[in-house]
């Protein structure tokens, strides 16, 4: 009996010093980020379950808090990181009320213009107009820059932060090896530990689900059910680097089995690498495709006429006239229909073969047609533009009306219109009265005509609109007189231009369900810094409630795992009260033995 009760007390004694030894490690790394809180499970052993030992070390933490914390982290770096980027885009446009805003530099030039229409014997105030559409030019092209310089540096976070996630995969993977054969308890929660948090630093770049095996291992996928590691097993994250004309780098997931997989953003769900895919491949280009239409708009808007379709009968009549004039680039636009019905077919003038153009025009076709060869009868238009027609819209018809108009025909027809470049080159600067090339396309200084032969002029053209180098040469063209003495001066009509005249524009929200919308340049201008402004907040408001929710997600999983310094102190009393009590019954064991073998 005596041997049994120092046998007892000596088990206790040191159970009771691997709980101290846990308390003291708890209050040691009281406050260690990815640290959580240690206790020991004791057990009954010895014969008869008479004595005690060590069950296990285990770790106090809430597994639904810490799941919620990391998916909240995702969704926090994914918010942040839009919101970053467009309140940067909301900053190139400038506050509406800013005089370095975009649509503030459009103003200039309109009143430029209009004072120009009041003392155009002036020369500076004919300076003062290019001086201020060199502003406006020079202010597109600066947002243009900063826009690409943006599209980069996302394409470069990218590579680096699936750098750090291949990295944390492989480590994860080397982790789980390590936390299935380790022996050790005290180790074994350490190795579980750091795990843990590699887990809850990828889940910054991705959603990660994390499913725990019972050996100890983990296993993570992705949102979208991609395996990203299987016990010891990691899946290959590579970011392969391509030219920004193919869209940037993409990322490729390489299974342990070797199959490779490239991975978008909705593949990955959330987290910041999804917000920078989402940034490089739509929000950016998005907002470049804003200036690019904002771009070709106010140059067009300078150098184009819009010629409005009689009706005649059940169809509408264009003037061969008008038709005749048209260039690589210019349109005949057909509205169908009305209200969610509507649809609209743009057919535009080439010099190649008739064919579909792969372009954002919905709900709508758009189809090129051969410009016939000069001089061209209407019946040659006629059968040009029927053979665009009958591909893009079936069921509607071109015909020639007689020498000298062409007939657009067909059910639902609600109007068409013909937008045609009046000038004939950048330096015709009186061939196209009242109409003028103020802005051209790069330094080759070529006339904006919308031209698709080479590829679309549009795209690109903010970064490449420049002031026309003939007009910075002869001022005088912006006051020259026409042949009409009742039309507008030069000046008022290229002012009604900017303010009156209205054109197709996109959506300036980048909303692609609906057909263009028929507006001013300076109201698009407007718009565009509207929408900008509008999407930076609505961004900022998600960011800021998405922050306030990994707040509170981080505090609950803090409130099970982190180390509370006095509840830590309760338990040491209590461990040194009991470690006393066995020391007390081991010295009197030991007494009693003494006592009986000296008797």
């Amino acid at each position: 009996m005596l041997t049994n009760a120092f046998n007892t007390a000596t088990a206790g004694l040191q159970t009771l010093q691997v709980a101290i030894g846990t308390v003291s490690q708890n209050v040691a790394n009281s406050g260690v980020a990815g640290y959580t809180r240690r206790v020991v499970s004791t057990e009954s052993a010895g014969p008869g379950n008479s004595g005690v030992a060590v069950a296990r070390i285990d770790r106090t933490f809430d597994e639904m808090a810490l799941k919620q914390m990391r998916l909240e982290s995702a969704h926090a770096a994914y918010a942040s990181a839009k919101a970053d980027i467009l309140a940067q885009i909301d900053k190139l446009s400038g506050k509406p009320a800013d005089s370095s805003a975009l649509d503030a530099r459009l103003n200039g030039l309109a009143k430029s213009l209009l004072a120009l229409a009041s003392n155009g014997a002036s020369a500076s105030s004919r300076s003062t107009v290019v001086d201020a559409a060199s502003v406006l030019a020079d202010k597109i092209r600066g947002m243009a820059d900063a826009l690409q310089a943006m599209r980069d540096g996302a394409n470069k976070r990218l590579a680096a932060e699936v750098s750090a996630a291949d990295g944390l995969l492989t480590s994860i993977a080397d982790l789980n090896i390590k936390a299935t054969t380790v022996t050790d308890d005290a180790t074994r929660v350490g190795i579980l530990d750091r795990r843990d948090q590699q887990i809850t630093e990828l889940a910054r770049y991705m959603e990660v689900k994390s499913i725990r095996q019972r050996d100890g291992g983990v296993t993570l996928m992705t949102a979208s059910g991609l395996t990203l590691v299987e016990r010891g097993a990691a899946t290959k994250l590579s970011f392969i680097d391509r030219s920004p004309a193919t869209g940037g780098g993409a990322i490729v997931a390489t299974l342990p089995g070797g199959v490779g997989l490239e991975l978008d953003a909705s593949a990955v769900s959330s987290g910041s690498i999804a917000a920078n895919l989402e940034i490089r491949d739509a929000i950016l280009p998005r907002a470049q495709r804003r200036l690019d239409d904002l771009a070709f708009g106010l140059a067009q808007a300078f150098t184009n006429t819009t010629v409005t379709a009689g009706r005649r009968g059940a169809g509408f009549d264009l003037r061969l006239d008008d038709v005749a004039q048209m260039q690589p680039g210019n349109t005949i636009t057909i509205a169908v229909g009305s209200g969610d019905t509507q649809r609209t077919i743009v057919l535009v003038a080439s010099n190649l073969a008739s064919k579909s153009l792969d372009v954002a025009q919905p709900p709508g076709r758009v189809q090129t047609f051969a410009i016939p060869s000069a001089p061209a009868t209407s019946q040659a238009y006629a059968a040009a533009l029927s053979t665009a027609i009958s591909a893009a819209a079936p069921g509607l018809t071109v015909t020639s009306g007689g020498s000298n108009s062409i007939t657009v025909g067909g059910a639902g027809i609600q109007s068409v219109t013909a937008s045609v470049t009046q000038p004939k080159t950048a330096g015709d600067l009186s061939g196209g009265y009242p109409k003028l090339a103020v802005f051209v396309d790069g330094a080759a200084n070529a006339l904006v005509n919308g031209a698709m032969d080479d590829g679309p002029q549009r795209a690109g053209l903010a970064a490449r609109l420049a002031v026309n180098t003939a007009l910075k040469a002869d001022t005088s063209a912006l006051v020259a007189v026409g042949s009409s003495p009742s039309a507008l001066s030069r000046p008022q009509a290229l002012y009604q231009a900017l303010t009156s005249e209205k054109q197709g524009f996109s959506s300036p929200n980048g909303s692609s369900n609906r057909s263009p919308a028929m507006t001013t340049v300076i109201s698009f201008a407007q718009d565009v810094v509207a929408a900008a402004g509008a999407e930076a907040a609505a961004s900022a408001t998600v960011a800021d409630q998405q922050n306030v929710a990994k707040a509170n997600a981080d505090a609950w999983f803090s409130k099970g795992a982190s180390v509370n310094i006095d509840e830590e102190m309760s338990r040491l009393i209590a461990l040194q009260t009991a470690y006393a009590a066995n020391a007390r019954v081991l010295t009197a064991a030991r007494e009693m033995i003494d006592l009986l073998l000296r008797a």
